[in-house]
């Protein structure tokens, strides 16, 4: 173990970079209790002593358009955050996931003998397969999240780690569904169908009319379901908003935060693409992917597609053993329709259940242990 605690300086964007991030920085400092860590950062990195020079939410970008848009206020911020690490010249930059923001600041830190480690590979394995050429020039050294990625790395010269995915280690192997319940107010046989639209606006806008009018359909087609969805504080008032203008009736309950809570205590969730699908699945919940973006933007991720796959339980499945509804197949009869199913084939429940044990197993590797390996090894090269 290095003898000094390091300064190391960090950016993640977004909920789920900030989620992994703070699990990461957890482990990080039972290692090194002194740790000091300092960049772009959100609350979870905050509850561990980060120090966030600017909010994570200013990396929030959704598409192709909205980066065009808010291009000039990103490379600016990027500079003048290049500016102040070269300054204060940390003992490694750790870029969690953001690569269109993080490759850039790496590659530049990098340049000047700063040592940068990259956390999330990019999906080069599903779509952008170019972005490796980038990684390769960007990060010293890549901590995977997932079994097939480092060698895949390696293949392309770039050195990379297995550390496990650090929410396999945070979510028990067996969800407390009945405390969860408790903590939202459900009654335990209630059946319970969590909403999950996303956790940007944009997403929440284009996917949450969907959801809720799915939901509606359902409430109309089998009475006494209840419906949870998740909003973060700051996005309460135009989810309620969405709530009362598509879902009527329904009975949708918006929570603040709590999406672990939302997931472990439901029958079934429906849920936007991204890391929530892992959550979902390591919680062991039968789901439905869904997704939408803006004709423009499916139209290239349509072009730049390497495998069929979407939600990550059936990319590390290689099969669909969830239903995707993706774009203009995610229409409220299908949602409806895909999501009820679930409620009346049990057995096909506890296979799926059974998929996601397995899963959670492989996943499990003590994350921030083996990470701190890793960092400790990079900062001794």
């Amino acid at each position: 173990m290095v003898a000094v605690a390091p300064r190391l300086a960090m950016v993640a964007g977004e909920a789920s970079g900030d989620l992994l991030a703070g699990l990461l920085l957890r482990g990080l400092r039972q290692g090194w209790p002194q740790l000091r860590a300092a960049g772009i950062g959100g609350p979870r990195m905050a509850e561990q002593g980060f120090d966030a020079w600017w909010p994570h939410e200013l990396l929030a970008v959704f598409g192709y358009v909205d980066a065009l848009r808010r291009y000039p206020q990103l490379l600016a911020l990027r500079r003048r955050l290049g500016d102040r690490i070269l300054a204060e010249r940390p003992a490694a930059f750790i870029g969690v996931d953001a690569p269109d923001f993080n490759f850039g600041l790496e590659t530049r830190l990098r340049a000047a003998g700063l040592r940068t480690v990259h956390f999330v590979c990019p999906s080069i394995w599903a779509w952008r397969a170019h972005r490796v050429h980038q990684l390769a020039r960007a990060a010293d050294h890549v901590l995977c999240l997932f079994p097939f990625e480092p060698p895949l790395l390696q293949s392309h010269g770039i050195a990379a780690t297995y550390v496990g995915h650090p929410l396999a280690d945070a979510i028990p192997l067996e969800p407390l569904r009945d405390a969860a319940r408790l903590r939202l107010g459900l009654a335990p046989d209630a059946v319970v169908v969590a909403l999950l639209p996303g956790s940007r606006r944009s997403e929440i806008e284009l996917i949450g009319p969907r959801m809720l009018q799915a939901a509606r359909r359902m409430q109309a087609q089998r009475a006494g379901l209840r419906f949870v969805l998740p909003a973060l504080p700051s996005l309460r008032e135009p989810v309620q908003a969405l709530v009362r203008q598509h879902a009527g009736d329904a009975g949708v309950q918006v929570l603040d935060g709590q999406s672990h809570d939302a997931l472990a205590a439901c029958d079934v969730t429906l849920v936007a693409s991204g890391t929530a699908t892992l959550e979902a699945a390591l919680l062991k919940r039968p789901m439905v992917i869904t997704y939408a973006v803006s004709a423009l933007n499916w139209w290239r991720m349509r072009r730049m597609a390497l495998q069929p796959w979407v939600g990550l339980p059936n990319i590390l499945a290689r099969e669909f053993i969830v239903p995707e509804l993706i774009q203009d197949a995610a229409t409220p009869e299908a949602l409806a329709r895909e999501t009820l199913a679930w409620l009346d084939d049990n057995a096909r429940v506890q296979a799926l259940q059974r998929r996601f044990h397995d899963l959670h197993l492989e996943l499990r590797r003590d994350t921030a242990s083996t990470a701190t390996h890793a960092l400790e090894k990079i900062l001794q090269a």
